[in-house]
């Protein structure tokens, strides 16, 4: 039974996401603050975060990156703020996952299921080359002609996902089903939030693209620049 830390701060919200969570197979625990939601992460050790942005004692964005600097648990952000900004900040913070209120409970256990399954799913053995980028899938680095890169863990998997379809156009339909492991789409922009991070961290814009490149109203592949 998948562990689950929801951090609320709405006694109602609270109440009944504990029940449809809790009916669909769910365990599940509370807290009503960041700072106690903080401590019980870290005590707790829970399978996965259900994280409110609007808590009383300090602003969820801010609980996620500490959280981030302690804990590599999967976290997904469930609140009513649903500004561009907000989704940027969030996931730049470290959370896995978005999702805006009001939502269905259906919609949040499929959200779990997924970022839960990803974070389980079985890695390819085979190293992958493309120009001077080595990716490899079994101890889960990346090199850049020969200097290790700093990534998140969904922005490997991204990259991993690419290297493995080499000159392939990907779309964002199959990034989503594939990486995020949500095949409903409806997330563009985060695709697009970590393929801009993607790009940085291998020295290149959508301007200028020496690895990754768009193709508009298709998707994105990756190629060897030379």
């Amino acid at each position: 039974m998948p562990q689950l830390l929801l951090v609320e701060d709405d006694p109602a919200i609270r109440s009944a996401l504990v029940r449809a969570l809790s009916e669909r197979g769910h365990g599940v625990t509370t807290a009503a603050t960041g700072m106690a939601g903080l401590q019980a992460a870290v005590d707790g050790r829970p399978d996965l975060v259900v994280l409110d942005l609007g808590l009383p004692d300090v602003d969820g964005s801010t609980l996620l990156s500490m959280l981030r600097a302690v804990s590599a648990v999967p976290v997904i952000v469930a609140t009513a703020r649903d500004d561009e900004r907000e989704v940027v900040r969030a996931l730049d913070a470290g959370a896995d996952d978005y999702i805006v209120k009001p939502f269905s409970a259906e919609q949040l256990d499929a959200r779990i299921r997924a970022v839960l399954r990803r974070g389980g799913a079985s890695e390819p053995a085979a190293t992958l080359v493309v120009g001077g980028l080595v990716v490899d899938p079994r101890s889960r680095e990346a090199t850049l002609d020969g200097r290790t890169l700093e990534l998140s863990r969904l922005e490997f998997d991204l990259l991993a996902h690419l290297a493995s379809k080499s000159g392939e156009v990907v779309t964002k339909r199959e990034l989503l089903a594939e990486v995020w492991h949500q095949p409903y789409g409806g997330a563009d922009k985060t695709v697009d939030v970590h393929l801009s991070w993607l790009r940085r961290k291998l020295g290149e814009t959508a301007s200028d693209p020496r690895y990754l490149i768009s193709v508009r109203g298709v998707g994105v592949k990756l190629v060897d620049p030379s």
